[in-house]
């Protein structure tokens, strides 16, 4: 049978229905809309006799209660007026699609009583199952729709089957195959993550690049052992997998899937009933976050942030396009995937608000005719849509992807797993590098960032045998050229300032320790490293140990930061939102935005003049006691007398250090009272993780799970409180 072809008419402006059987004017919804019917009909095979277009949903003629699509189970279905099959909402391209959408189509397909109803554009297909024995709002994303030729049990399979998973399922999924490696390999905890972890990838490269061009899928199990080379047949599929990505050395070139044949058949059969790429999901995301923290625990002294967490922290830093964004410790790469999903969804839905202001005035434009507004309309779609076309380079997510998300991890595998989540995400990876993250490498160096992230590893120290190495900052000669002529200056000197530190301590790059032979908690040098990153005027959000914000010892810790940066903001964590991922410390998150130099100097200024007042009202009762002590030290001395001459001289010492210390302490006390500025500090409570790692309440941002006696959230208190 001849397949279903896309008719239009480029001089008149009209795309050609071929459910209505007419000429329509074609805008850029339209074209989504006839082109997504080729889909339900070639590949769907559902006859256009089956299939309903721009349906009335309400019964009351409402021209905006209208469904793109409506399907029928057979052709005799739709003659005899009973119930539709599916439902199809269609959105125009440069449109995210959103909760919103999700409802309408529920919405029309609760009405027709449609069992499915489908979420369309060229940027993602959400395919959804209406539960009617729950409340309206109650969705269920699904694999897929059925076929035309679907069985009634096929159907039914589909529904139980096909699903998208959460992310507790997704977890205790990965958990299962974990088990299934560590039993049949004995292979230890980390080992058994790495053959999951290739595997993984695998399936998502068969899933994105081969059937994308319409191949057999070949993840499952029948597939693979129906190959002639069926002992090799995984190993295959891995190879192809890292032949394609092989300019990001995601694998060592003699990586190989190291299992038995029983084993990886295992693992394929757990895993081919479920979609890793068309999930809603970010599974990766639970894969590298949820798994890891438990696989890691105790393994390398690592655990990682909960999603609530991430979410709360990107949103009070609010990132916007064009930041450059870093995560100096990126673990699984939970911030960087967040922050890039976060600012494509601004640039999508900026570049459909320049769409809409296009549509609209071509609306009041009264002497065009309607195929000279669609022909302009097409036009300027086309040009919106170059700027966020991700593969074209020097576009808006183009410069997102490949520009703008930076990261560090110094364990191997984290970083390389990062690398991989966020290729799972469609980011551009290249800024993200198995470096200390002390350390500068390519584009991660001071004085670059706009907002970082971040939530270093607790509780060790850089032990002042832990010295910068040649082999760790030293590049070929092309590397560093590439990378010079891109950053210019600031790049040279950074390296500069790292060749200059070979063989010394990783501690001396840094001010915050109090001696290079002296060993320091790493939380403590992150800071100081975040704020050498940040641009000035930058924004900063790391978690800490809450030592950090009381411990008295490290008062020093919290005046090295006052004088470089705003505190905006200082969140209390409850003690068990880290207890799922391994950690009992108790936490709290910091927000900062470092000083520009204007602020700098105004800083200092201010600093000086209260230090210069204070020394002042203190000067003629220091010089008295000095001058007292003084010529009770000499007396001692001319008389002999060694003990009262030592005690004197103690006495001294004590004295003076007593008076630094209260000058210090009264000038920043005048200082705080002169540079006086808002804090927003908030207790929480509820943060949406419990102990156990199941969801909770969350009183962070706006969710469905904010506790019902909370009016605001803290990141609503917290923006109110920015804005005034």
């Amino acid at each position: 049978m001849k397949e279903l072809e896309l008719k239009r008419d480029e001089d008149k402006g009209t795309i050609f229905s071929h459910v209505r059987k007419k000429w329509l004017v074609e805008t850029p919804e339209e074209t989504v809309r006839q082109t997504y019917l080729l889909v339900l009909v070639n590949e769907y095979l559902f006859d256009l006799d089956q299939i309903g277009e721009e349906m009335n949903t309400t019964g009351r003629g409402s021209a905006k209660a209208r469904a793109d699509f409506v399907i029928w189970r057979t052709v005799q279905d739709k003659v005899d007026n009973k119930a539709p099959f599916i439902v199809v909402e269609c959105k125009s391209d440069n449109v995210t699609i959103t909760p919103a959408d999700y409802t309408q189509g529920e919405t029309y397909a609760r009405f027709l009583d449609a069992p499915f109803f489908v979420t369309h554009n060229s940027r993602e297909t959400k395919y959804w199952r209406v539960k009617k024995d729950m409340v309206p709002g109650y969705t269920e994303e699904i694999e897929n729709i059925p076929h035309a030729d679907s069985t009634k049990k096929e159907v039914e399979e589909l529904l139980k089957r096909l699903r998208v998973f959460k992310e507790k399922e997704f977890a205790d999924l990965l958990h299962s195959c974990h088990s299934t490696i560590r039993n049949r390999e004995k292979k230890d905890p980390v080992a058994a993550f790495d053959e999951i972890a290739k595997i993984l990838f695998t399936k998502v490269f068969v899933e994105r690049e081969l059937l994308a061009k319409k191949k057999q899928n070949l993840f499952t199990v029948d597939v693979l052992n129906n190959q002639i080379a069926a002992e090799n047949a995984l190993e295959n599929l891995f190879q192809e997998t890292k032949k394609f990505y092989r300019v990001d050395k995601i694998f060592a070139k003699d990586e190989k899937i190291n299992l038995k044949k029983e084993t990886g058949d295992e693992i394929v059969r757990k895993l081919e009933k479920y979609n890793l790429s068309d999930t809603s999901e970010d599974i990766k995301g639970v894969a590298f976050e949820r798994f890891l923290g438990r696989t890691f625990r105790g393994e390398i002294g690592q655990f990682f942030t909960p999603r609530t967490i991430v979410e709360f922290m990107v949103r009070m830093v609010d990132p916007q396009e064009g930041e450059i964004v870093c995560d100096p410790a990126s673990g699984s790469g939970g911030f960087l995937i967040r922050v890039f999903e976060l600012v494509r969804e601004k640039i999508l839905a900026d570049a459909d608000a320049q769409y809409q202001k296009v549509k609209r005035k071509l609306d009041r434009h009264e002497t065009f005719s309607e195929e000279e507004k669609a022909k302009v309309l097409q036009q300027e779609f086309n040009k919106i849509q170059t700027t966020i076309d991700q593969k074209r380079k020097g576009s808006r997510l183009w410069k997102l992807a490949n520009q703008c998300i930076f990261g560090t991890d110094a364990n191997d595998r984290m970083a390389r797993t990062s690398k991989m989540n966020m290729i799972m995400h469609g980011d551009g990876h290249g800024g993200v590098h198995h470096r200390d993250g002390f350390l500068n490498v390519n584009g991660v160096f001071e004085g670059r960032f706009d907002v970082i992230l971040t939530n270093p590893p607790f509780g060790s120290s850089v032990e002042p045998t832990e010295k910068v190495r040649e082999e760790d900052i030293l590049f070929d000669d092309a590397t560093s050229q590439k990378y010079g002529d891109e950053y210019g200056d600031l790049y040279w000197n950074s390296q500069a300032r790292l060749k200059a530190a070979i063989n010394k301590p990783i501690a001396s790059l840094f001010k915050l320790p109090k001696s290079d032979k002296a060993k320091i908690k790493t939380e403590i040098l992150f800071i100081e490293r975040c704020l050498d990153l940040l641009k000035p005027g930058g924004r900063l959000g790391i978690v800490l140990p809450e030592g950090i914000f009381n411990n008295p010892s490290l008062e020093y810790v919290r005046n090295f930061t006052e004088d470089r940066a705003f505190i905006r903001a200082v969140v209390s964590l409850p003690a068990e939102t880290f207890m799922s991922s391994g950690a009992s410390v108790k936490c709290s998150l910091l927000f900062l935005t470092k000083f520009t130099d204007k602020e700098k100097k105004r800083f200092d200024d201010t600093y000086a003049a209260a230090k210069a007042e204070v020394t002042a009202n203190y000067e003629n009762e220091i010089d008295r006691e000095v001058t007292r002590l003084t010529d009770a030290i000499q007396l001692a001395f001319d008389e002999k007398r060694r003990d009262d001459k030592v005690t004197l001289t103690a006495e001294l010492r004590e004295y003076k250090k007593h008076m630094d210390a209260r000058k210090e302490s009264e000038s920043r006390d005048l200082l705080k009272e002169r540079f006086d500025y808002p804090i927003f500090m908030y207790e929480a409570e509820k943060v949406g993780i419990s102990a156990t790692g199941e969801e909770d309440h969350n009183e962070l941002y706006p969710n469905p799970k904010v506790p019902s006696d909370i009016s605001e959230t803290a990141v609503e208190l917290y923006k109110r409180l920015s804005q005034n």
